[in-house]
């Protein structure tokens, strides 16, 4: 656990929100309602779907065709599967998104809920889901995604976390977009849970790290060198 730990304090979208995961747990235990704990599971269920669908859609679309876009991506995600095991790829490189998302996400909710419930419970309800419980799964998220990449030594819950998310990256990049321990029914409820048979259809060695793309696509070579990255295919060291 302590080298996941350590990743886990250096990554820069966690330690800004650390101060809005203090508000949204003080305000939990201040205004204490049952309520309140709905909201806190709310919160949590909300950031589990986000995460798959982000990762489907957002990291997991069409690449760009215009350079700089696709750099964004490259640095985003796609660096991270032709580089699995290198904790700058871990995340993306913008640490203010989350709190971005998150503010948006808490003035969205308000606007919502106004009208039903005053501004009062229109606002502590999204800052308790939102700053508590959807911080909290984020962190949980980050913890189980550090997981499996780290080489460490790990349990029967930590080796089950790896091969899951392992299988993403090295077996069938379309399936199993779900990270966090316990969310498999995500990815079947929209269809695309790990299979191995169709895992094995799709199984292409040469475009396995690079998300079906040619490894030397123009884009591709113009971003690595960006980054200063040299080219990597499925089975080097």
């Amino acid at each position: 656990m302590g080298p996941t730990l350590r990743v886990l304090i250096n990554m820069g979208s966690l330690q800004r929100l650390v101060p809005f995961w203090l508000i949204g747990l003080a305000s939990f235990f201040f205004a204490y309602s049952s309520i309140l704990i709905v909201a806190v599971i709310y919160g949590a269920i909300m950031q589990f779907v986000v995460e798959y669908v982000m990762h489907r859609f957002l990291y997991h679309r069409e690449p760009p065709t215009e350079q700089s876009m696709f750099n964004t991506l490259y640095r985003g995600h796609i660096g991270h599967h032709e580089y699995p095991q290198d904790p700058e790829f871990f995340t993306g490189d913008d640490h203010w998104y989350v709190v971005r998302f998150g503010l948006v996400s808490i003035a969205l909710h308000f606007i919502v809920l106004w009208p039903f419930v005053g501004a009062g419970w229109a606002i502590l309800w999204p800052v308790v889901a939102i700053f508590f419980g959807s911080i909290s799964a984020f962190t949980f998220y980050e913890y189980c995604h550090t997981l499996a990449h780290l080489n460490v030594p790990k349990g029967p819950i930590g080796r089950h976390i790896t091969r899951s998310h392992l299988a993403h990256h090295f077996q069938d990049h379309n399936a199993t977009f779900h990270v966090s321990l316990g969310m498999g029914w995500i990815d079947r409820l929209f269809g695309t849970p790990h299979d191995a048979d169709v895992a094995r259809a799709r199984f292409d060695r040469k475009t396995m790290l690079s998300l079906g793309m040619d490894p030397d696509d123009l884009r591709l070579v113009t971003a690595r060198k960006a980054f200063g990255l040299k080219p990597r295919y499925l089975g080097d060291g």
